[in-house]
């Protein structure tokens, strides 16, 4: 498994922990999904004016979110490896976190799962396909054994 990373924001200190936690949590759902890991993925952690313009720009919504996932185009994929690009808003993490009560590493690694889930075609939109892919979220954060 391949991870890229980007920061570009001030909000937390990405730590090499972090990363691996990361890296864990994709390697989860991976799991969960009985997918090989043989996959490349791109995490960028960015704050909430630069999530809040992505937002607006490719989905019309123009408000700050906590998570994006940009699935890879199908013309681009090779061999399947290619799952696509994830966008973390580091500012939503902590807030989330202290109103969950819960640590910022729990908030990531559920991110982290959310997005690719996404990635992999879940969606949340419809009440029936939100309700499966909060099982798998349930499935993978278990695998990972992190619970509220």
């Amino acid at each position: 498994m391949e991870v890229y990373y980007d920061d570009r924001q001030d909000n937390i200190n990405i730590t090499d922990e972090m990363k691996n936690l990361i890296e864990k949590s994709i390697k989860a759902v991976l799991k969960v999904e009985e997918l090989d890991d043989d996959v490349e993925v791109s995490v960028s952690f960015v704050g909430d004016e630069e999530i809040r313009d992505l937002n607006r720009d490719y989905r019309g919504v123009d408000k700050s979110t906590d998570v994006l996932s940009f699935p890879m185009d199908d013309e681009f994929i090779i061999d399947n490896r290619i799952l696509g690009d994830v966008i973390i808003n580091t500012r939503r993490v902590m807030e989330q976190a202290e109103e969950l009560g819960h640590s910022h590493e729990r908030e990531l690694s559920y991110l982290t799962v959310h997005s690719i889930l996404h990635l992999l075609g879940y969606d949340h939109i419809e009440d029936e396909d939100k309700k499966e892919m909060r099982e798998r979220e349930k499935l993978s954060m278990k695998e990972l054994e992190i619970y509220r």
